[in-house]
């Protein structure tokens, strides 16, 4: 059983950079396909960027993409989110989840994903 805990959220400027860190306890992480998603009042969770076991194959939500880059160290048991220029639109609370399903692909539904981290807020003023 993996478990999961995220850090690294805070309050930012547009414009200002942020590195989210899941940290996962248990045997499976490292062949286990991993996602960040995040959620705003009132909307549903969204997905944001997946990645598979090994970190070789990642995928992002078009609002994005050019701007955030996911990452896994198996060694560490850690996944990332490195979050570029940054919006106000990019607020919201960030969940970082795994999946029991196959690890080699990338998931972009949260019905997809099993286990969930409680969540870090971003807060982007402008």
């Amino acid at each position: 059983q993996v478990q999961l805990v995220e850090s690294g959220g805070g309050l930012l400027q547009a414009g200002d950079s942020l590195r989210l860190s899941c940290a996962a306890s248990g045997r499976t992480f490292s062949s286990s396909a991993m996602g960040w998603f995040r959620q705003v009042p009132g909307k549903e969770r969204e997905f944001v960027a997946g990645i598979n076991w090994t970190g070789g194959r990642t995928g992002y939500a078009d609002s994005v993409k050019g701007r955030f880059t996911v990452s896994k160290d198996n060694a560490k048991t850690t996944m990332y989110l490195e979050m570029n220029s940054l919006k106000p639109e990019d607020t919201a609370i960030y969940y970082c989840a795994a999946t029991y399903y196959s690890g080699a692909y990338i998931y972009t539904n949260a019905a997809e994903y099993n286990l969930w981290g409680q969540g870090t807020q971003v807060t982007v003023s402008s």
